[in-house]
């Protein structure tokens, strides 16, 4: 198993998390120095906030635990490409590396629909790779949707009969 591989199923174990709550499993982990400083998964219905996204809960908790804005020796570890705003924040806190797992092409800013991660344009660039462990990434994605298809059936179902 590579390094990557690693903290990639790190950030699967927070996906997995989020699903247990009926969130989009989506997770991250934030690795400095060889080791785990923050990690985080998708929380937007429990905190009814569009902001609480897996990696901007974990950029927020590795700032804290540094003590700085800036997490430039930092990398970056999310089961799904990030959004335009993820990207964005990753972009300003000057994380040096991003490790995608699944793309998604519908809302992807990572490679997919956009790259902001490595725009020229932009003072600073990350250096992303992309499918660690995309099959694994993916399946929890397809399987959270298919089984969220069956309870909304169920509900509709007890609601007709009710």
């Amino acid at each position: 198993m590579t390094t990557d591989e690693k903290f990639m199923r790190e950030a699967i174990k927070q996906a997995r998390k989020a699903g247990d709550y009926l969130e989009v499993p989506i997770g991250c982990v934030i690795v400095q120095g060889g080791r785990i400083i923050a990690r985080a998964y998708n929380r937007r219905n429990m905190d009814k906030s569009a902001l609480s996204h897996a990696e901007l809960l974990a950029i927020r908790k590795a700032s804290k635990k540094t003590g700085d804005w800036r997490l430039e020796d930092c990398t970056l570890y999310v089961t799904l490409e990030p959004c335009q705003m993820c990207a964005g924040a990753i972009v300003q806190a000057r994380m040096k590396r991003v490790v995608i797992g699944s793309m998604n092409p519908k809302a992807g800013c990572g490679g997919s629909i956009i790259n902001l991660l490595e725009m020229d344009e932009f003072n600073h660039q990350a250096e992303v790779e992309r499918g660690i462990l995309k099959e694994e990434c993916g399946a929890l994605l397809t399987e959270f949707f298919k089984n969220l298809r069956k309870i909304k059936k169920r509900e509709e179902t007890q609601e007709k009969n009710g």
